[in-house]
């Protein structure tokens, strides 16, 4: 209804879960990797406690999880924990398709030894299994006691279940009871999720619009703020809220969305409906608050082991192929089960942990000209020594219509831009660049020294202090600084138009002008300065469909 209006190609702030529309702030991304450190812990003991207010994502990181889980682990999932220490030993039964006779169903004794004999068999084959218990604030105390007695399932040197609990705050009050202190001394690593900050809030927001197929957030500051405020900052209140703007912005027919339409969409959304006081007392109405829609945020590192040997892989297509989005495989929102075996990608590299970078590095060859090359490529542009020369230099104008560009950003402000760059890495003792090919909630994929690399976005951080290099294609003969009633001003002008100016307004520098550019550089995440500078123009070329666009997924 409302997607031509704003240019979308779907809803953004959808209630159907989408994992294409993952979010991760930085506490989500560190909640991830006590998760993933609680699997990667191979059976070692212990439990793992994520807890947080209900909407902060909880069950959306449980869905991260089952995706991201090593070929080797088979998971039990309970989603329902109001149950009998008996029932729930028959549901994780079941959930690793273990045969449970009738007779056996109300036998503590018995699920546990059929239990026990699939672990340490489980064991054998070098397979690791783990429970995970979404809900635990349901448990009663005798079915958190039967899940502390599973622990003792052990071999002399490990534990043969990793046990990881999931639940709102009540958890953390729960297991601090006295009679509860044998399993809360248990537990390894704790993490409680806290909703998204004001900054997170609005990139969360530019995340979902741009996943969506939009081009520019049509919140305002003051809309943002106010999202933010209605929401307290959680996802599924920002996703309601937002939706509802939209709507809202729709029926009037507006193209920016301001503050007051925010302040509309939330009373609408989340305020009870009351004609009267005695129609208050039987007929309260609760807007939107039970809408269930949640899809976090681009970038997690995993607290795990590091492979033994980290692979590489040669490059064997054009980089331009290489890097050319791919449309990801959808799998509808739904969970996979959690007894199924999952599927470790073939073709996907090993991630190189910090070390294993540095070495990479120290390898390289100097100046990386492969890079340069690979880049230039991705561009249609040419690639011979004196090109990569004049490339590497990154002077502004590289070509008449070619530019470069050096500077300072962070990740998820490159993937956001969805191009080709290339990243200065340093170890110790030397340097090189790196063409990012794409990147994942966990993982960025680099090639280095012609070698596709998976990379720990926290091993990547130790190595990359945020330089990069890109190249951009723009209108012929452009130069620096834009003045006014010139061609560069008109392409600036287009590309500003209907989103930011009206359709017939005239290229100059004036009010109108600054006042889009400012809006544009504040959505693109930008420094608002109102100056058409490098990054600036990059941004905006970044709107033209021709050129090479990242990965879309990394599988």
């Amino acid at each position: 209804m409302y997607l031509e209006h704003y240019g979308l190609k779907e809803p953004p702030f959808s209630i159907t879960p989408d994992p294409r529309f993952v979010f991760l702030s930085e506490r989500h991304r560190d909640a991830l990797a006590h998760l993933l450190f609680g699997i990667g812990q191979g059976g070692g003991g212990g439990f793992v406690q994520l807890t947080g207010e209900v909407g902060t994502g909880k069950t959306t990181l449980s869905r991260l999880l089952l995706e991201q889980i090593p070929a080797n682990t088979r998971v039990a999932l309970v989603l329902n924990p109001r149950v009998t220490p008996a029932e729930l030993l028959a549901t994780i039964c079941e959930e690793l398709h273990l045969p449970v006779d009738p007779g056996m169903s109300g036998s503590i004794k018995a699920l546990t030894d059929a239990l026990n004999t699939y672990l340490l068999d489980a064991y054998a084959q070098g397979l690791r299994v783990v429970l995970i218990i979404d809900e635990a604030q349901n448990l009663s105390v005798d079915a958190l006691e039967q899940v502390r007695l599973l622990t003792n399932l052990e071999t002399d040197t490990q534990k043969l279940l990793q046990i990881i609990l999931l639940g709102q705050p009540e958890l953390r009050t729960i297991l601090a009871r006295p009679d509860l202190r044998q399993l809360a001394q248990r537990i390894t690593a704790r993490y409680h999720l806290t909703p998204l900050d004001a900054h997170e809030t609005a990139t969360y927001l530019r995340h979902r619009y741009r996943v969506a197929g939009g081009l520019h957030l049509p919140f305002d500051a003051g809309a943002i703020k106010r999202i933010h405020v209605h929401s307290g900052g959680v996802p599924r209140l920002i996703n309601v809220i937002a939706e509802r703007a939209l709507l809202g912005g729709y029926a009037h027919d507006d193209t920016r969305i301001d503050a007051r339409t925010v302040d509309r969409a939330a009373r609408e959304a989340l305020a009870p409906k009351v004609s009267s006081p005695w129609r208050a007392r039987r007929w309260l109405i609760p807007g939107g608050v039970g809408v269930a829609a949640l899809a976090l945020v681009a970038g997690v590192y995993a607290w795990r082991a590091p492979p033994a040997a980290p692979a590489a892989r040669p490059i064997a297509a054009p980089m331009a192929a290489t890097i050319t989005a791919a449309t990801p495989a959808t799998t509808g929102g739904k969970v996979r089960p959690a007894s199924a075996a999952p599927v470790a990608p073939a073709a996907r590299p090993a991630a190189l942990d910090a070390d294993a970078l540095a070495n990479r590095i120290d390898g390289a060859a100097a100046a990386s000209p492969l890079a340069w090359q690979q880049l230039l490529q991705a561009w249609k542009l040419p690639s011979d020594n004196l090109s990569i020369s004049i490339a590497s230099g990154c002077s502004f104008a590289i070509a008449t219509d070619a530019y470069c560009l050096r500077a300072r950003g962070t990740l998820d402000r490159l993937v956001a831009q969805d191009r080709p760059v290339l990243l200065r890495l340093r170890s110790s003792t030397h340097e090189a660049w790196a063409v990012l090919l794409g990147a994942d909630a966990r993982i960025a994929r680099v090639s280095l020294d012609g070698h596709e690399l998976d990379i720990e976005r926290l091993a990547l951080a130790r190595h990359w202090n945020g330089e990069y290099a890109a190249l951009w294609r723009g209108p012929a003969n452009l130069t620096l600084p834009v003045a006014g009633q010139t061609p560069s001003l008109t392409w600036v002008r287009d590309r500003l138009t209907t989103r930011y100016l009206p359709a017939d307004a005239v290229a100059a520098l004036n009010a109108d002008m600054h006042a889009a550019v400012l809006r544009f550089q504040g959505d693109s995440g930008l420094a608002s300065d109102g100056v058409i500078g490098p990054e600036t123009l990059m941004a905006l070329a970044a709107r033209d469909e021709a050129g090479p666009r990242l990965l879309k997924g990394l599988e």
